[in-house]
């Protein structure tokens, strides 16, 4: 099994971060993980994104072109990635800024509204965990727990006061992820 994952947004958004927390939680459960980011001295606004591999087996590169799942967060990432994802691959995007909705047929597309939700939960530090939260529920490829303890090993300490806020975000992005098309 290898699942190779785009998530691609506005930096400031918890896109590195997000690909980290999942990198970890994969490396607790054995897999081979790659994590491997990419943005420009425009980090905060600017576009981000990071690729992630999770797989059984060894990574032979890091580098990809097209994708199993993206995860897109604004309009910009939408009109860059939505080509790259693989026939059959999953499209998941928040629809919070967006003007021009995915359009392939040939993929799942799914549509979680996280910026609407965690303003809704007064939580905006969330925002990312609430569309992770999304993801695992369509690719349950990781443990809950398991992300709980990646957000240990990743954050600062001074940031574990916010595990528990993480923690319901990640179940409200399982409760709010709705399909799209068939």
């Amino acid at each position: 099994m290898t699942e190779e994952i785009l998530i691609a947004g506005f930096g400031g958004q918890g896109i590195l971060s997000m690909g980290k927390i999942l990198a970890y939680s994969a490396m607790m459960q054995d897999f081979e993980v790659s994590w491997m980011p990419s943005y420009g001295p425009e980090m905060r606004g600017g576009t981000a994104n990071v690729t992630v591999i999770i797989s059984t087996e060894r990574i032979s590169s890091p580098i990809l072109r097209q994708f199993d799942t993206a995860i897109i967060l604004n309009q910009q990432s939408l009109d860059k990635f939505e080509k790259s994802v693989k026939s059959g691959g999953m499209l998941i995007y928040d629809g919070n800024g967006i003007t021009r909705h995915p359009e392939r047929k040939d993929i799942e597309i799914y549509r979680i509204d996280a910026a609407e939700e965690a303003a809704r939960m007064k939580s905006p530090r969330t925002f990312n965990m609430i569309v992770l939260g999304g993801y695992l529920k369509i690719k349950p490829l990781i443990k809950i727990e398991n992300v709980i303890e990646g957000l240990r090993k990743s954050l600062p300490e001074r940031y574990h006061k916010m595990i528990p806020d993480n923690e319901k975000a990640l179940i409200r992005g399982m409760e709010i992820i709705r399909k799209l098309n068939n």
